[in-house]
């Protein structure tokens, strides 16, 4: 305990504004957020959110750091669905992250979302020209999901769109999207994402998938970091 505030008080003054600006957002979540959100785990805090829609079907783990302009946008439609958006123990969000459910959005354990990420598991159909409803208004009736291992991380500026599993231990590059399947232990990149490196247990390295262009690994530089 002293040595965090002895800590605390030799940090440069702008980090000590950064400190007590999370320490605000802590006690919001204490007093504020777990009493909204389905769940809220201890040590867990949301700075300056953009948008929280519908907290009840959220459940948010513990430790969970969420970064400035996040969007929590739970989709509630006519057809009796109870989404749900679970985030896992020890995730992060960086700034401007927008995730919406209709469904089904789980984040597993440890898993660091860099910057400008949108997740998505709503698809607005389009196929009917004739109908007067704006296309961002209309939401497809299906059971979908999006799914994101343990220990993964999601690089700058991706996209992730509906119905897709990530596993666990994967690295999405930045600016990606995310139209299939990731499966465990693989290096993803491009749009569509593909996978370019897969982990070699026998061998204890990173392997080249065969074909995998030089363009593509180029984009894994996407970055999360958990602060505070």
């Amino acid at each position: 305990m002293w040595d965090k505030l002895k800590r605390f008080w030799q940090a440069p003054f702008l980090n000590k504004l950064y400190g007590l600006g999370t320490f605000y957002c802590r006690l919001k979540a204490v007093v504020f957020y777990r009493f909204v959100f389905k769940e809220f785990g201890k040590g867990s805090y949301i700075r300056s959110p953009l948008l929280i829609l519908n907290p009840a079907f959220v459940s948010i783990g513990e430790r969970v750091a969420i970064r400035e302009g996040v969007r929590l946008e739970v989709v509630v439609d006519s057809h009796h669905r109870k989404p749900e958006l679970l985030v896992g123990n020890g995730s992060s969000f960086e700034q401007n992250v927008h995730v919406v459910c209709h469904s089904r959005v789980r984040i597993g354990e440890n898993v660091a979302i860099a910057a400008n990420c949108c997740i998505v598991d709503v698809t607005h159909p389009y196929e009917n020209v004739h109908d007067n409803v704006p296309i961002v208004a209309r939401i497809r009736d299906d059971d979908s999901f999006v799914e994101i291992g343990d220990f993964t991380l999601i690089g700058f500026g991706t996209v992730i769109l509906p119905n897709v599993r990530i596993g666990k231990r994967v690295v999405i590059g930045s600016n990606s999207v995310v139209s299939r399947d990731i499966p465990d232990y693989s290096i993803a990149a491009g749009s569509p994402a593909r996978v370019i490196k897969r982990y070699d247990a026998a061998t204890g390295g990173w392997v080249r998938v065969q074909n995998a262009s030089e363009n593509v690994l180029s984009g894994v530089t996407g970055s999360a970091r958990r602060q505070g």
